[in-house]
């Protein structure tokens, strides 16, 4: 599979997680990886192992909730590579908290700035290249973007507005040629769970989930990575996720204990 070989592609959040494992599943098809987060000790070592796996990677130091700092990186990239072909979304900030029991509201601003304006920025700056080389974006959404979830609330809610403006976004481009992937994965064993943000608005250093029962970060983007290939409208994961869409279309309530269930258990 070399659908990628040459191409120039962008990923957020690629220190470490998801971002780093599909950069490093990207890696042997050859592309050219710009690599963003905020911590460069960490994305220099992504892109070095990139490096050794065939891939041209270079990393971009940047806070995505930074609009103009998103414009910047955006242009260098063009300018120095002619364009970008594909740009993930995959920057990303948890939650976990009760909202009676949420002290500093603040939370749910920093959530919406990370997880749906990082997303817009980039977007809309990037969108005059993707058109000219009828790139492809995909969007890290998750199983909460379809419904809501106890303990979750900001982040749930960010996560619905990402479909609600890529979903809009996809009407506008039709016939651009420029394709949109949603990716709704539950819950994966990366240690960004840890940096949930709690009641206070601080990090809470711990997980919630039973990790050993949590799908594997190189199997969840090998599920990705496929539905990037196909350039598919979204991708839900988990039999809970495919069938949980349905059944709140009939039985909203059914729906909702499930949600407080998968909580409650931790998968």
């Amino acid at each position: 599979m070399s659908t990628y070989a040459g191409k120039v592609v962008l990923i957020t959040g690629a220190s470490s997680g998801m971002g780093a494992e599909l950069a490093r599943q990207l890696a042997p098809q050859r592309p050219t990886l710009i690599l963003l987060a905020r911590d460069r000790e960490k994305l220099e070592r992504v892109a070095a192992e990139c490096r050794a796996l065939g891939a041209a990677a270079s990393v971009e130091v940047a806070d995505v909730t930074d609009e103009a700092r998103c414009r910047a990186v955006i242009a260098a990239t063009v300018e120095r590579h002619g364009g970008i072909d594909a740009l993930v979304l995959n920057a990303g900030l948890g939650m976990w908290a009760r909202v009676e029991e949420i002290t500093d509201v603040s939370v749910f601003e920093r959530i919406m700035r990370v997880n749906y304006l990082g997303s817009v920025y980039l977007t809309c700056a990037a969108l005059p290249t993707l058109r000219a080389r009828r790139g492809q974006i995909v969007v890290m959404s998750s199983l909460t973007g379809k419904v809501g979830v106890p303990t979750r609330s900001g982040y749930a809610a960010s996560k619905h507005a990402l479909h609600g403006f890529f979903d809009s976004l996809r009407i506008e481009l039709m016939g651009s040629g420029v394709a949109i992937t949603m990716v709704c994965p539950g819950f994966v064993s990366t240690e960004w769970r840890r940096r949930n943000l709690g009641a206070s608005g601080a990090a809470k250093d711990m997980s919630h989930v039973r990790e050993a029962q949590a799908m594997r970060p190189e199997v969840a983007v090998a599920t990705m990575l496929r539905a990037m290939t196909r350039r598919d409208r979204e991708v839900v994961y988990t039999w809970r996720g495919k069938i949980g869409q349905w059944i709140r279309l009939i039985a909203p309530s059914l729906t909702d204990r499930m949600a407080a269930r998968a909580i409650k258990t931790g998968v």
